[in-house]
């Protein structure tokens, strides 16, 4: 039996991917969502149809009153979680001299609050059982900055920082903590941008493909990846 596993934004997109690739994995797999409950019990048939085991729980990463009662639910002291992806995120585009605060403060509570929300009360059973596995979605606007994404890019640096902090903070306890930092990947978050245009600093010239991130996570998961942590990993097809 592998560990049991919580994919937060695991409904779509790169979350939906790693949630599957942990699945295949033979990990336990709970497929956090905040809207799309049908897509998410999709991912959740998928997993099962492998052969695996998963479950959705529909909670705002943002508000830590519904993170902590959807995690009591799930009973974590009694089953406790080895695997934690915080993937969740929004992005809110535009140029930061007409930007709203309410623009501005989404993407830092959903990326930062969230990762606090998520991780903090999961952290003691880790801990008390000698293992873990916490992989933070980044992105490649937190290392390199993006014209248009100064609320994003904010969010995703301070993301990079808490992993790099956290993992001193339990590197003596078995408990690795890493950031994966997506480049131009092919999801609908690029709906409406200028792809061809982007491409062109790409040195593969080709976006990515959520299921090359989720080999990565899944990897970070596994017992062989024990002696890494803290440490930024740029899925950019050479940019970054």
């Amino acid at each position: 039996m592998g560990r049991r596993a919580l994919v937060t934004g695991g409904s779509r997109g790169i979350g939906a991917a790693i949630a599957l690739a942990l699945g295949r994995d033979g990990h336990r797999v709970v497929v956090g969502y905040h809207t799309r409950r049908e897509a998410a019990l999709e991912v959740c048939a998928r997993i099962r149809e492998a052969g695996g085991e998963a479950e959705a729980v529909g909670f705002d990463v943002a508000d830590r009153d519904a993170v902590h009662a959807a995690l009591a639910a799930l009973q974590p002291e009694e089953d406790p979680f080895g695997i934690v992806v915080n993937n969740a995120g929004v992005a809110r585009d535009g140029l930061l001299a007409t930007m709203t605060p309410e623009a501005w403060a989404l993407p830092l509570r959903t990326t930062l609050d969230g990762f606090f929300h998520v991780t903090q009360p999961l952290l003691l059973p880790m801990i008390r059982q000698r293992w873990g596995r916490i992989v933070n979605i980044a992105s490649i606007a937190g290392t390199l900055g993006n014209r248009g994404q100064v609320n994003y890019a904010a969010a995703k640096a301070g993301l990079i920082g808490a992993t790099k902090a956290l993992a001193l903070e339990l590197a003596k306890r078995g408990v690795t903590v890493n950031a994966v930092a997506p480049g131009l990947i092919d999801t609908d978050m690029l709906e409406g941008a200028p792809v061809a245009q982007l491409l062109e600093a790409v040195p593969m010239r080709r976006l990515g493909t959520p299921e090359e991130v989720a080999g990565l996570v899944a990897w970070l998961a596994r017992d062989e990846a024990a002696y890494l942590t803290g440490q930024v990993i740029t899925v950019g097809g050479g940019l970054g």
